[in-house]
């Protein structure tokens, strides 16, 4: 609802988020990770799409015309007055669905006075309807098990609104309800002057909330490569004054306008009757008939026609990134397999230079921290090609100079046949994994998919018919074939050079030019080639002994103890085809670490970039192209955990792989000093945003300043040596006690075998570990007067937030029900009242967080990000709440609308192997865990009114109630 495509999704600092990502994909997504990250920030890909939108009325489905055959699994259509729909039967999981209904209109096409209605629009499409009245959307969906933002949600971008329903059943009533919604929306809404004017303040907040120093960085990048374009002049959050001041009358006019049936496309996926759903489709919106005339399509404007040039943008608090980008006029043509394969072939030689940039990023002194390149359309207004690198501050000057020669050195000699043949090969490897787990993908997937193929006006192509295309148009390709395109990537308009950062160089953007011009004089040289190499980790020694064996039936666990001490719980599924996830988890985690100095917790991700003492990360990468396997390490409070994600086939590399970090590590100081560099570089960030001081201080600040759950400071990330890295995780990896979970698509024997084979192999671990410090975590005392930190943003922003303890999860499981529940309602309430009724917050949030693991602790807290005037009005309406709450007891419909959506979504996440690999950690050594699971779902069923009043007496009173707030300097 309001979260917009130009919508936040809050990560850690951005050259670090590149790190991280690498370290979670798959190795076969770690090179093109950084591609569309890089893509991301300049063109805003995770902020605005860049669909090919329709020009005239009732334009046919795209494979009409196109030689590409589209999945025959979905039945398409189009009703008389225009409006299209597809509708496709998936049961993963089963008796669920999804809705989205796309409106093939946005930003683009506001007039001058309308700069930011559509997506005003797009939050009053929940404000209030003729057979819905106003606040009473969200509460029928709820009732229905729909929760408020996961469930229920859409956006706006530049030429689409897009309103999504993930439904958690498929009865009749519920299905008809979704559908009543989507067509109440069609043509239906009252927009109300009223309703308009007290939504004003939650959109002006999402404003705020957008406004951090690398949107502000990519705003300008964008403009300025789509310059002479009307998407420059068309952002979709629109204009403040425009958003506070317009009538009504304009957002009724954009609705009558643009909201018609031949703009408009119902997507319906689930486990449904197609037949019947195309029949309710055709009864429910067969009337629906446009008010006006259609309007004429906008001007979109024409490319401003560049050669080289060098601009330099300067935004306080950003990190700092070089770019080069070339532009070209976008294409229109229709969908098409010779266009696909023109733009694939042209994308391989792209990959290569990526892989070859990634390289260099893991060499000792590199001379950026990440980079990347790739190419991407951008809102029907041009084709970018984009090669980008994060640096230290003062380094960017050898980050540009290496991605300029890198980029002729490709241009100029070309990638060679090897080079080629390896990203085909990982491409057809991910192809082929997504044909074999077709018939179990996820019916938000699907429908997100056939949502994005509408977008981009492409044919919905099935798995199957993917790698088909993909070995057709691949079949015979030379390295020749490839190089020619890339003579045409490199050229346009441009070399554009970009240089991002927070302080201008002296010289400002002459000293870029200058750089820049510089490297262009140092003559380049083909690249040697680089020798193959094998995967040495194939043998651990004789395979270990399984010493015991029991069974949970009524779970579908085996649990197995080996010789050596190394536990494994296997758990077969078969929710996801050819899918099998692995965890590791080894000794204690932070619960381990002294609690009286800081650790270099942060470096954690060094460990995987490291690779091991045999070869080098890239080339692990190098080795295992003919696999599929993926790896992760990361600290959480009870233990060191490596994570894998493989399909069946690859799962005993998937193990030789993990057992040989955890075995065989090397902890390469290069590897460290990236991480570090990428930290400090990404570490004004946080300041320049609440929400920054809130996501980098708020885990020390709930543990009492712990230093193992606090952020280092830059003086702390400065001082950290790589003999730190090493001493904090040789000794925890390769002595502490190892638990392995596999769960998917896997037999019980072969899980056990090739467990025995690698990690059974090892030499002897202790069984368990013990801490002293494990009861010595606490929340923080209760506090009169908040915590106050000071950001550098915004002076009209601010955020607060509310605490109280609680306790652990696994202690008191029937109290760990009712917290949920109970806060849930909670920040019902606090929407309802604050984001909904007084338009003061964008950004409002609740949760119970009771650790499984830290004995004795948990909490719940309630967040909102608002204008630092009104945090006193928050901080008075969680009083307000909080004393109702211990006098009255809930209404039964409030209690329902808090229980449904937490079930449904429990049961929705069971369908999903990732909830299994989550919650059997620790299954062996503490059997609650497993009561838990058992009792999920009718724990909630079992929590009454008198429960919700006597938990919030006990937990929610002033006196037990920790502040929070993180304000501008002026207001401090």
């Amino acid at each position: 609802m309001g979260n917009a495509t130009c919508g936040i999704v809050r990560l850690a600092p951005s050259t670090l988020f590149i790190l991280i990502t690498w370290t979670r994909m798959s190795h076969k997504e770690m090179e093109c990770s950084t591609m569309w990250w890089f893509l991301a920030t300049v063109s805003l890909v995770a902020i605005f799409t860049s669909p090919a939108c329709a020009d005239s009325p009732s334009v046919p489905w795209p494979q009409t015309q196109s030689d590409i055959q589209a999945d025959p699994h979905v039945r398409f259509g189009m009703l008389a007055n225009g409006m299209r729909f597809a509708i496709m039967r998936n049961i993963t999981p089963p008796g669920q669905a999804a809705i989205r209904f796309r409106i093939g209109s946005g930003s683009l096409d506001e007039n001058d006075n309308q700069q930011g209605l559509a997506h005003v629009l797009e939050h009053m499409a929940f404000k209030g309807s003729k057979h819905v009245a106003e606040g009473e959307m969200i509460r029928i969906l709820q009732r229905k098990g729909l929760a408020f933002g996961p469930d229920t949600n859409a956006h706006t971008s530049y030429d689409e609104t897009v309103y999504a329903l993930d439904l958690p059943e498929v009865d009749a009533d519920t299905v008809s309800t979704g559908l009543m919604l989507m067509r109440e929306t069609a043509s239906e809404l009252t927009l109300d002057a009223g309703a308009f004017d007290r939504e004003r303040g939650v959109i002006l907040s999402e404003e705020r909330l957008r406004d951090t120093p690398q949107y502000r960085a990519a705003l300008e990048i964008m403009n300025s490569l789509l310059a002479g374009k009307r998407a420059t002049m068309r952002v979709p959050i629109g204009k403040a004054d425009i958003i506070s001041n317009a009538p009504v009358a304009l957002v009724r006019d954009y609705y009558r306008a643009n909201y018609r049936p031949d703009r408009a496309t119902l997507m319906v996926v689930g486990d449904i009757d197609a037949a019947a759903m195309e029949t309710e489709i055709r009864q429910r919106f067969g009337d629906w008939k446009a008010v006006d005339p259609a309007p004429t399509k906008p001007d979109l404007g024409t490319l401003v026609t560049k050669g080289e040039s060098a601009d330099l943008i300067v935004v306080a608090g950003g990190m700092t990134s070089v770019q080069v980008a070339w532009t070209r006029l976008y294409d229109a043509a229709p969908d098409t397999f010779a266009k696909r394969r023109a733009e694939l072939i042209e994308n391989l030689g792209l990959m290569v230079l990526n892989r070859r940039l990634s390289t260099i990023a893991g060499k000792a002194d590199a001379p950026f921290i990440s980079a990347g390149v790739g190419s991407q359309d951008i809102v029907d207004s041009a084709h970018v090609v984009l090669i980008a690198a994060n640096s230290e501050p003062d380094k960017w000057q050898a980050a540009l100079t290496a991605i300029d020669q890198e980029q002729r050195r490709i241009q100029e000699f070309g990638a060679t046949q090897a080079e080629i043949d390896r990203e085909i090969l990982d491409y057809r490897l991910a192809l082929q994994a997504a044909a074999a787990g077709a018939a179990t993908r996820t019916t938000t997937d699907v429908v997100s998919m056939l949502a994005s193929s509408v977008d981009d006006d492409q044919v919905f192509t099935s798995p199957s018919e993917d790698l088909s295309l993909f070995e057709t148009m691949t079949n015979g390709v030379t390295a020749a074939e490839v190089n020619r395109p890339l003579q045409r990537a490199f050229s346009g308009n441009g070399p554009q050079v970009v240089l991002q950062t927070a302080q201008s160089p002296e010289g400002g953007a002459d000293a870029v030019r200058q750089v820049y011009d510089a490297s262009n004089t140092v003559a380049v040289s083909a690249l040697s080639s680089a020798a193959d190499v094998a995967w040495p980790y194939a043998h651990f020694g004789a395979p270990g002994a399984v010493v015991e064996r029991r069974a949970v039936d009524d779970l579908g666990l085996t649990m197995v103890r080996f010789s050596n001490g190394v536990r494994l719980t296997v758990k077969p599924t078969k929710l996801r085809a050819n899918e099998v996830l692995v965890r590791e988890d080894i000794g204690g985690g932070r619960l381990d670490l002294p609690h009286d100095r800081s650790a270099p917790i942060w470096a954690s991700p060094a460990v995987v970039l490291s690779g091991v003492k045999a070869m080098d990360y890239q080339d692990i990468q190098k080795a295992l192209t003919a696999n599929i396997v993926s790896i992760d390490f990361s600290v959480s409070d009870s233990s060191f955990r490596f994570d894998g994600r493989t399909r069946t086939e690859d799962l005993a590399t998937q193990l030789q792989l993990m057992a040989a970090y955890t075995s065989d590590p090397a902890y390469r100081p290069e590897a460290f000093k990236r991480v570090q560099q990428a930290y400090l570089s990404g570490l004004d960030q946080y300041e320049a945003t609440p929400g920054g001081i809130v996501s980098r201080d708020f885990p020390g600040l709930v543990h009492s300043d712990d230093p193992r759950w606090t952020f280092p400071d830059r003086a702390q990330l400065s001082a950290a040596h790589p003999d730190d890295f090493e001493a904090l995780f040789r000794p925890m990896v390769s002595n502490g006690p190892i638990d392995i979970t596999i769960v998917g698509d896997v037999t019980v024997d072969d899980a056990i075998q090739l467990t025995a084979e690698t990690f059974g192999a090892l030499p002897p671990r202790p069984e368990t570990m013990s801490s002293d410090d494990r009861n010595d975590v606490r929340f923080p005392v209760a506090n009169e007067k908040p915590v106050v930190e000071t950001h550098k943003g915004r002076a009209d922003n601010a955020a607060a937030a509310v605490g109280a303890p609680i306790g652990d999860l696994l202690s008191d499981l029937p109290r760990s029900f009712t917290a949920n529940l109970a806060t849930q309602i909670f920040q019902n309430r606090l929407v309802d009242q604050f984001r909904i009724a007084e338009g003061a917050s964008y950004v409002l949030e609740g949760d119970a967080d009771l650790s499984s693991e830290v004995p004795g602790y948990g909490y719940a807290y309630f967040y909102v990000e608002t204008e630092p005037a009104k945090v006193a009005r928050f901080y008075a309406l969680v009083d307000d709440i909080a004393k109702d709450l211990r006098s009255h007891d809930v209404s039964p419909d409030e209690l329902t609308r808090a229980r449904k959506p937490i079930i449904e979504t429990l049961k929705q996440q069971q369908q999903g192997n990732e909830y299994w690999i989550e919650y059997l950690r620790g299954a062996q050594t503490d059997s609650r865990g497993l009561d838990r699971i058992r009792d999920n779902l009718s724990g909630y069923d079992k929590v009454a009114a008198a429960d919700i009043r006597t938990f919030a007496a006990t937990y929610f009173s002033p006196e037990k109630f920790w502040k929070f707030e993180a304000l501008p300097p002026a207001v401090r």
